[in-house]
């Protein structure tokens, strides 16, 4: 049995939306379209967030942080999702399933810690400003990007393996564009328990923690602002959150969303809820990274001088 079952596992296939050829050639354009805007939006903020002095801050040093890593997110699953809609090659080998579900992991964990620690700077930009060059000192705001990304790999590594390790007894059909690790559990024919419960630990520390961090930092950024006697100095202040504001609304309620509502069950119509499932977690992988550079840039007056300048720059003779 164990030959049977290593010889299945040695690849997967990736469903997508096979049984939906016209949509696949739309997606194909549209994907394709939001993964190049997706790569010149985030790089542009990185390039504006290393050589612009005014943007050498806490906040944009996140946003760099926040958009290097979609970049990353997205470069580890659209390429092979493009080149399974144009050319229908659906097989993922174990490997590269492996690779995939770790990267989406990783980074999907590690943007909910940099969301929290970024409602942070701005709970002590607003609320303590004159102790916030202290509190949000080079080595700490440094130090706080770095547990993200470390924490966010270790619950990967330790998830993937988890899951990688599992019997896949024949059936290797993932119905879904990518090795997501739910679609991936769904195949195990062993007992999936031990991978349950930390899914559900990994959320309370990835998910429920930072989004409490959020939601207080918020509470008291609000108290503070509705004191404020400035009109203008309110106008400043919800302008500096909002947009951070907008990409946690967007991000988590696309999450939850997409995990937490019912999931069809052998049930009329079930493939087009699976398809609608699929849809939605294609929003969550690539429209949510296309956006971010996006609202960060709309009213964000140092963003957009910065990014003017560097368009504007003239090249060294």
């Amino acid at each position: 049995m164990d030959k049977i079952n290593q010889t299945f596992a040695s690849e997967f296939l990736l469903l997508g939306l096979s049984g939906y050829p016209k949509l696949e050639i739309i997606y194909f354009v549209l994907i394709l379209i939001m993964y190049l805007l997706i790569l010149t939006g985030n790089g542009v903020l990185i390039i504006a967030s290393i050589f612009d002095s005014r943007l050498h801050t806490p906040m944009y040093f996140f946003l760099g942080n926040l958009s290097f890593l979609d970049i990353c997110y997205t470069s580890s699953s659209v390429p092979s999702t493009l080149v399974s809609l144009i050319s229908k090659k659906r097989n993922i080998s174990f490997s590269g399933c492996a690779v995939q579900m770790f990267f989406g992991f990783a980074m999907g964990s590690t943007e909910c810690l940099l969301l929290g620690m970024m409602a942070f700077d701005r709970y002590v930009a607003i609320c303590n400003p004159l102790r916030y060059p202290v509190i949000m000192s080079k080595v700490v705001y440094v130090l706080m990007a770095s547990v993200s990304w470390l924490s966010g790999g270790i619950n990967s590594i330790v998830q993937t393996s988890l899951a990688m390790r599992l019997p896949f007894c024949g059936n290797n059909i993932i119905n879904h564009f990518l090795c997501e690790i739910l679609a991936v559990l769904k195949l195990a024919c062993a007992d999936i328990s031990l991978n349950i419960v930390t899914l559900v630990v990994s959320n309370m520390a990835f998910l429920v923690l930072p989004l409490l961090v959020i939601f207080f930092s918020y509470m008291f950024i609000l108290y503070t602002i509705l004191r404020m006697n400035s009109a203008i100095g309110r106008r400043k202040a919800f302008s500096t959150c909002s947009a951070h504001l907008t990409v946690v609304i967007i991000f988590y309620g696309t999450i939850f969303f997409m995990y937490t509502k019912p999931k069809s069950q052998e049930l009329p119509g079930e493939d087009k809820f699976q398809t609608s499932d699929k849809l939605i977690s294609l929003f969550y992988g690539v429209v949510t990274p296309m956006l971010n550079p996006i609202i960060y840039s709309l009213r964000n007056k140092d963003v957009k001088a910065a990014v003017k300048y560097l368009l504007n720059r003239k090249p060294i003779q």
